[in-house]
Parts: structure tokens; C-alpha cells; sequence
């Protein structure tokens, strides 16, 4: 009878040192993977921020071009009761008055429903009627800063929420 080798079964698993290697790519390789996903959602939303704020200008246009002026902007708790804010029931009020042209008034994607947290803190879309004159202001935050925000001439001030920098996350957008 043939003496069996028995080497042929000794080296048949792989050893903790390979494993944690092989580990170790993996969850780098996972990392790596989560990072842009996560990235390519912020542009998502900062992309449905865009097109929410022009599908609202284009409701005010034609709001304004069948009244002769601009929606009432009330109600706010933040930054005053002077504006219209998606984070409270200033923006229900406009959503009323905008209901011919938007059966649903958009809110910002990462919306939380905290006035208090305004401006440069919090994402909402806030509005604001220039007074008298014909014209508005919309103001909304992207994740992603991303070119100047052009400011907008609102009974004779300027203003800029977005700061003065060459990319902001903060727009302050205008008609």
C-alpha cells in the first residue's frame, strides 16, 4: 500500500493576514464608492433647487402678468413677517395665491420645517415682494457652492444673501 501525502491538504485556507488584507480593500473600495455617491445626491438636490426656483419665477411671471403685480409676501417667521417662507405657513399662503399655476408649491429637498434656521443655516426658499415696485426676490441655499450670487436690486437697495465671494452656496435670485 502507497504511503498518502498528507501536504497536499496542509496549505488549503488562506491565513488571517490575507484575510485582513482583502478586507481592508474592500472597505476602502467601499469608501471610495459612498463618497461619490453621497456627492452625486447633493448635486441632485442642488439641481431640483435650480429647476424649483425657476419653475417658481415662471408662477410669479404669470401670476404677475394676470394681476398687474406680484403676490403678497406675509406671514414669515424668519427672517420677518415681511417674506414668505417654505419652512411655515407663509408658504402655504403663497402656494393659495400661486394655486392657478402650481398645484403643489415646491419645497426645498432637505426642507425641516425650522424657520429659525434661515439664510445661510437652514435649506428653505423664501420670497419677498419688493414693495411697490414690480419686482421680487427669492432667495435658496445649494450644498454645493457654485458660482457668484448675483444679488438683486429690491426698492433702491441691493441685496446679496449670498455674500460677495466667487462661488456661494446661498442664491438670491430676482424677476
Amino acid at each position: 500500500m502507497p504511503k498518502q501525502n498528507y501536504n497536499l491538504f496542509k496549505n488549503k485556507g488562506f491565513t488571517l493576514v490575507e484575510l485582513l488584507v482583502v478586507i481592508a480593500i474592500i472597505s476602502l473600495l467601499a469608501s471610495v464608492v459612498l463618497a461619490n455617491v453621497n456627492s452625486i445626491r447633493a448635486k441632485a438636490r442642488d439641481t431640483r433647487r435650480v429647476i424649483d426656483a425657476t419653475n417658481i419665477k415662471k408662477a410669479l411671471d404669470m401670476y404677475y402678468l394676470d394681476k398687474g403685480y406680484y403676490p403678497a409676501s406675509t406671514g414669515a417667521t424668519s427672517p420677518n413677517g415681511s417674506w414668505s417662507n417654505s419652512a411655515d405657513a407663509s408658504w402655504t399662503s403663497l402656494e393659495t395665491l400661486l394655486a392657478s399655476y402650481f398645484t403643489k408649491l415646491p419645497k426645498d429637498p432637505l426642507e425641516n420645517n425650522n424657520p429659525a434656521e434661515w439664510g445661510a443655516i437652514g435649506y428653505h426658499y423664501s420670497y419677498y415682494r419688493c414693495g411697490s415696485t414690480p419686482s421680487y426676490m427669492l432667495v435658496y441655499k445649494l450644498e454645493i457652492a457654485a458660482g457668484p450670487d448675483p444679488g438683486v436690486y429690491c426698492s433702491p437697495n441691493f441685496y446679496r444673501y449670498g455674500g460677495t465671494g466667487p462661488n456661494t452656496q446661498v442664491k438670491t435670485t430676482f424677476r
